[in-house]
């Protein structure tokens, strides 16, 4: 967008975001970094603007009164933002928290308890942590989260209520609706726990958690989020497999993960039965060296009980 406009000549940008929400801050900071030449306008912190439109109801208002159905429903006591990967309610009924998230009519799927009676089967196969196949169909990204938005969606699969706390400093209340990613992430999440040993799972959540926290913050181009994402490739160069899951009501139910190279996962050593896997004598040794730290601890009077 950015692109675009420069090459029209443009200087400014101008956006509808409100001054209370995320998007502002994340609009103005791209801009700044993408385009830096170029300056933001944001009528909702205009003052005199303001003055006319103190919120939406009073813009809603104006516009009607010149011919303009901003909303045709009518009915709604909510908004919704919604992109490809999910969609979230917010405000005027949903401010309140003795609103029930069930107020909310489903864009995307339906609520789990109008979802089937009957369980759906969903297999997907990833490569290095990117899903290239769904139910057998080698997909573009694009398809892959339409198919399983759609697929997710009609199972009530990736609903959320949430009390978040925003750029600025304050709590807001949202409902969310994200069946693909919901459904994708949940089926990816198998693939690493085959894949990831304790040490490198310790390190790759609060990697996940900080891209997170960055994308929300508007900061995906600062160079913490690319040192942080090269981390994530690292361990997902590994995450290859094929994973199927059952869907019902809401609910993401482990079925199988095959054809996953890099799992680290040995049932012969895990195993509470007689196999030829690890000796469980063996273990003896270990567990001697670890009680010497342990009674240096209780010795010592570190320890508190």
């Amino acid at each position: 967008l950015l692109a675009a406009m420069k090459a029209k000549g443009c200087s400014v940008l101008v956006h509808g975001a409100t001054g209370r929400g995320n998007d502002q801050m994340r609009f103005e900071r791209y801009t700044n970094v993408l385009a830096p030449e170029m300056k933001v306008y944001a009528p909702w912190r205009d003052p005199d603007l303001l003055k006319l439109f103190p919120g939406r109801l009073e813009m809603v208002e104006f516009l009607r009164k010149a011919g303009i159905e901003a909303f045709p429903g009518g009915k709604k006591r909510y908004s919704t933002d919604a992109n490809l990967a999910g969609l979230s309610h917010e405000a005027e009924d949903l401010e309140s928290l003795e609103t029930p998230a069930m107020i909310v009519t489903p864009t995307m799927g339906v609520w789990p308890a109008d979802a089937p009676d009957i369980e759906e089967i969903f297999e997907v196969r990833f490569e290095k942590g990117r899903t290239v196949e769904v139910n057998g169909e080698t997909l573009s990204p694009l398809d892959v989260m339409q198919m399983a938005n759609q697929i997710g969606g009609r199972n009530g699969i990736g609903f959320k209520n949430a009390l978040e706390n925003r750029i600025i400093g304050t709590k807001s209340r949202g409902v969310y609706e994200a069946p693909g990613m919901e459904l994708l992430s949940r089926c990816l999440e198998c693939v690493y726990q085959a894949t990831l040993d304790r040490r490198a799972l310790a390190l790759f959540k609060p990697l996940s958690s900080l891209v997170a926290n960055q994308i929300y913050d508007g900061r995906y181009y600062d160079p913490v989020t690319t040192a942080a994402m090269a981390g994530i490739n690292v361990f997902a160069h590994y995450a290859s497999g094929r994973v199927k899951v059952g869907l019902y009501k809401g609910n993401v139910l482990f079925h199988s993960l095959t054809e996953c190279p890099a799992s680290l996962y040995n049932e012969a050593d895990s195993s509470m039965e007689a196999s030829n896997g690890l000796n469980p004598v063996s273990s003896q040794g270990f567990a001697e060296i670890q009680s010497v730290e342990a009674r240096s601890l209780a010795f010592a009077g570190q320890i508190r009980w």
